[in-house]
């Protein structure tokens, strides 16, 4: 990198887990990265440390009242600007003078500004799988036509990103027979399937590997996640669902696989530390340091690997029937799963509910192509209202 100018980064969503480890890895590289934008829903109080610290040209948050409490917070403290709505997300992501965007807004609310910076033609990070769950031919559509460079967050699509040729034509030509999806079954993989209808939120939301946020953590425990990393790996790498194969690896250790035909099977393994992605992606296709010590197999001792249980985890059976099926179909399971964890997390519905929810609001819609960013939207929304009336009989 050195050399080289300085870059400028965007942060949608720095006060959640990703954004958080966003900062910490741009914090260690203050010569080659200088912060443009951060973004927050609700933490106006973390949004303003985060200014104090990093001094960004902007500062969006989701309404005008919270626009007042920033501007409150930091007075005179910082030349940052504060924006506010879904103009200034936009606004921040596709500016001339940012170079990266970290997506990170979690849920359909990180759609609107990812596509902004995708259409801009930046450097995009894609922690926000939703945007590729609920809109992948409209989002894969914009990022053709403008070039902007997609490089994946999640963990695992970063780890198969990893294992395979750069640049990559198809799976086909690389002579790749499949991709192993690895995921840690989360906190319930062992608990007694009759006991899950009693699950509390507090439990759902204490993963065993990983620091999330709690509506990512719930996806992790119905294993929904996976499920959405299926449908994401589906379109990011091109391939057929019958290509991906989930394997449930409960240390987290071995990040995803890829099998070549010729009987190499390519792994990337680390801690799991989110630092990880983020700074490969940051450099690519350079290394820079995340903050992550390295992994000590030795201490580690074993890796273990095992086969989904889908009467367990019903909803990583929906996801991929999601996926088959194609068109507006994983739309209304993304809007579906997440009206469902957000009643799920208020006390509202019971765990075991959450896939009964998301499969009778499947079943009452019907599958139609997404042609346009106003038709996926105008899906959404109805599938969210549809779940929200189908919560009332369960």
């Amino acid at each position: 990198m050195q050399g080289k100018s300085l870059q400028t980064v965007t942060v949608l969503g720095s006060t959640g887990s990703i954004g958080v480890s966003t900062l910490d890895v741009l914090a260690r590289h203050p010569q080659q990265y200088s912060v443009f934008a951060l973004t927050a829903n609700e933490r106006v109080a973390e949004l303003a440390q985060q200014c104090r610290k990093f001094n960004p040209r902007y500062a969006v948050v989701t309404s005008e009242d919270k626009g007042e409490e920033l501007r409150a917070l930091l007075a005179d403290e910082t030349d940052t600007e504060v924006l506010c709505g879904l103009e200034g997300l936009c606004r921040v992501g596709s500016a001339g003078e940012v170079d990266v965007v970290m997506a990170a807004i979690v849920g359909a609310a990180g759609l609107r500004p990812t596509l902004a910076a995708v259409e801009a033609g930046k450097k995009v990070l894609l922690a926000n799988k939703e945007a590729l769950v609920m809109a992948g031919p409209v989002f894969l559509q914009a990022l053709q036509a403008s070039g902007a460079q997609l490089l994946p967050i999640d963990s695992e699509h970063n780890a198969i990103f990893q294992c395979l040729p750069y640049p990559c034509a198809s799976l086909a030509d690389a002579g790749v027979e499949k991709i192993l999806l690895t995921g840690s079954g989360g906190p319930f993989r062992t608990r007694e399937t009759g006991d899950l209808h009693k699950v509390t939120p507090d439990e759902a939301c204490a993963h065993p590997n990983w620091s999330m946020g709690r509506k990512i953590s719930v996806d992790s425990a119905t294993m929904m996640n996976k499920g959405l990393e299926f449908i994401e790996a589906c379109y990011l790498f091109d391939a057929h669902p019958e290509q991906i194969e989930v394997v449930v690896h409960p240390q987290s250790i071995i990040h995803s696989m890829v099998q070549y035909r010729d009987g190499s099977l390519l792994a990337q393994m680390g801690n799991p530390d989110m630092r990880t992605p983020i700074a490969h992606a940051l450099a690519f296709p350079s290394r820079i340091d995340a903050g992550v010590p390295a992994l000590d197999l030795i201490a580690q001792g074993r890796l273990d690997f095992q086969t989904p249980d889908y009467r367990r985890f019903p909803c990583l059976r929906l996801a991929e029937g999601a996926i088959d099926v194609g068109g507006s179909a994983p739309t209304v399971l993304n809007a579906a799963n997440e009206v469902a964890v957000e009643a799920f997390l208020q006390g509202r519905l019971a765990f075991t509910s959450i896939a009964a929810a998301i499969e009778k609001v499947m079943n009452s819609t019907p599958v139609v192509e997404l042609t346009g960013l106003d038709v996926v939207e105008a899906i959404d929304l109805n599938a969210r209202e549809l779940a929200k009336r189908t919560l009332g009989g369960l």
